[in-house]
C-alpha cells in the first residue's frame, strides 16, 4: 500500500521533469540573429543575438549592439550570469521582440557571457 502511495505521489514529478526538457528540433518560427532583424521582426518573435552590451540606461533597460546596429534590452536580475559582465564582454542573448506603440525591445530570457 505504501509503495503504492508513493508512486502516485511521485509520478507527477517525474512526468513534469521529462516533460520540461521539450523539442530542440527545426521550427517554422524563423529566429532573428541580429539587431538589424529584430529592429523589424514582429511583436514576441524569438531572437537570439550576439555582442556587446555597452550602456545601462535605467534598472532593468539596457543598449546592446552588435555589427548590425543598437537596440535596448530588458534583463531583469535574476537573469544575469555568475561572472561580471563589461561593457567590452561579448554576451549572446536570448529572448524575444517586444513591440510597443512608440519603440521596441528585447525582451531578455537568458544571457550567456560568451568566451
Amino acid at each position: 500500500m505504501k509503495r503504492t502511495v508513493l508512486a502516485l505521489l511521485l509520478a507527477p514529478v517525474f512526468s513534469g521533469a521529462v516533460m520540461a526538457a521539450g523539442y530542440t528540433g527545426p521550427s517554422d518560427t524563423p529566429q532573428i540573429k541580429d539587431v538589424a532583424g529584430a529592429m523589424t521582426a514582429a511583436d514576441d518573435t524569438p531572437v537570439v543575438l550576439q555582442g556587446q552590451i555597452v550602456k545601462r540606461l535605467k534598472h532593468e533597460q539596457y543598449l546592446f549592439k552588435d555589427a548590425s546596429g543598437t537596440i535596448e534590452v530588458e534583463i531583469d536580475d535574476d537573469k544575469w550570469p555568475q561572472q561580471q559582465v563589461s561593457e567590452t564582454a561579448t554576451v549572446r542573448l536570448a529572448g524575444e521582440v517586444d513591440v510597443h506603440h512608440d519603440r521596441r525591445d528585447v525582451e531578455v530570457d537568458r544571457v550567456e557571457l560568451v568566451k
